[in-house]
């Protein structure tokens, strides 16, 4: 595990010094932007085999904000919409990524809950954005040091190729801190 945290560590630190606006126009700017991208999708590719062989991809990861798409392709339903797993599997693995990349590999993230709202079938890929604020990196960060973890909520507005908001899904992370000992906090 410690090869893996190191690896983590250091793709985070790679991707938060990078442009995420970066474009050919600067193609040494692009080319760390796009290899630090996929970095962070080779090492989700290795935790979770099932993201990459599904379409799932991440965007766009910064300091407190990810972006992550999912393919119609290979996914879609008995009615050629998307099929459900993919909106789930889309709204779950970033708040991991957004966890891991802001807080480091010393913390881990683990679902508690997770809701979706269908509102309409998405019939093309689908996007999800999410994001927290420094304070809120600040404050789990800090509840997870004195007492080994803390609870955060991560909201998302799912939507289509169009920009049409197709879901909204609502989850409950517990962030542990890996090593923690109750000696530690007092």
């Amino acid at each position: 595990m410690a090869l893996i945290d190191n690896i983590i560590g250091a793709t985070g630190q790679w991707v938060a010094s990078t442009d995420p606006k970066a474009t050919l126009a600067h193609p040494l700017e692009w080319l760390k932007k796009t290899g630090g991208y996929a970095a962070v999708n080779r090492i989700i590719g290795l935790s979770i085999p099932f993201a990459p062989r599904n379409g799932f991809r991440v965007e766009e990861v910064r300091p407190g904000y990810v972006r992550a798409r999912i393919r119609l392709k290979g996914n879609k339903n008995h009615f050629g919409s998307l099929y459900a797993g993919a909106y789930f599997l889309v709204a779950e693995i970033p708040g991991g990524v957004l966890t891991l990349f802001d807080l480091g590999p010393s913390y881990t993230p683990i679902l508690k809950e997770m809701t979706l709202q269908f509102l309409q079938p998405a019939n093309s890929d689908v996007t999800v954005e999410f994001s927290l604020s420094p304070e809120q990196v600040a404050a789990i960060r800090a509840d997870a040091d004195a007492t080994g973890r803390a609870k955060f909520m991560l909201e998302g507005i799912l939507t289509d190729r169009e920009g049409n908001h197709v879901a909204t899904s609502i989850a409950h992370y517990r962030v542990r801190k890996k090593g923690f000992k109750a000696e530690e906090a007092a």
